[in-house]
């Protein structure tokens, strides 16, 4: 799927490997005053996988492949700091802003400190940030993302929130109709994160199996491999 260079604003967007990233990209390339040029991910050192979201590197860098986009990872130690966080996003903005991009985009639903979050580190830059998903209805977006034809499959849970059968299923019509009322429709709380395998925006699906389940305190992660 090759994007062709335009007069468009620049957009780079943050991307997580899972399903609200994928959405807010697929909002994105529909709108015709922007252009996606990139993703930005942050990855832990040690590891080499997709923070939080427990990722390998290697699957973040086949979706990155098949979105025709080049990849931007923000590496970061396995104990990081804000202060370290804040160190090494400042890097990457200030070369974001050399090649012209005006905007990072997120996939963030309606948790305001989090957006505050994001606002407060790109009030000193001359880049923007952007919300192409917020305050959507998150059932809505939910089953969205399952009518576009996205596949995705849940890799962490957190066990305070759902039960560990949750981990490892694909994120379907049955999975949200299935989750407790407590929870989020998208996750949004915290309670799962998901990798994106297939969709409208992939040039083609992404293979992968499932490995062995890992334990980080009341976080469970599934290996895909």
């Amino acid at each position: 799927m090759a994007r062709c260079s335009t007069n468009k604003t620049k957009v780079i967007l943050s991307w997580s490997s899972g399903k609200d990233s994928a959405l807010a990209l697929y909002q994105l390339l529909q709108d015709s005053d922007y252009e996606v040029v990139g993703l930005l991910t942050t990855v832990t050192n040690g590891y080499r996988r997709v923070s939080m979201h427990g990722v390998r590197e290697e699957l973040l860098e086949l979706q990155a492949t098949n979105l025709d986009l080049p990849l931007y990872k923000i590496r970061i130690p396995k104990s990081c700091s804000d202060e370290i966080y804040r160190s090494k996003m400042k890097g990457i903005i200030a070369k974001l802003e050399k090649q012209g991009v005006s905007h990072i985009a997120f996939g963030d639903l309606f948790l305001k400190e989090i957006r505050h979050y994001r606002e407060q580190r790109l009030k000193d830059t001359t880049i923007a940030p952007l919300f192409p998903l917020w305050n959507m209805d998150t059932k809505q977006l939910a089953h969205d993302f399952v009518k576009l034809g996205f596949k995705a499959i849940t890799t962490c849970i957190d066990t305070t929130k759902l039960p560990s059968i949750f981990l490892g299923n694909e994120f379907d019509t049955e999975f949200i109709n299935k989750l407790p009322p407590h929870a989020d429709p998208c996750g949004e709380n915290g309670e799962f994160h998901t990798f994106v395998y297939n969709g409208p925006i992939f040039d083609t699906k992404i293979n992968c199996t499932k490995g062995t389940v890992i334990k980080n305190k009341n976080l469970l992660f599934i290996d895909l491999i």
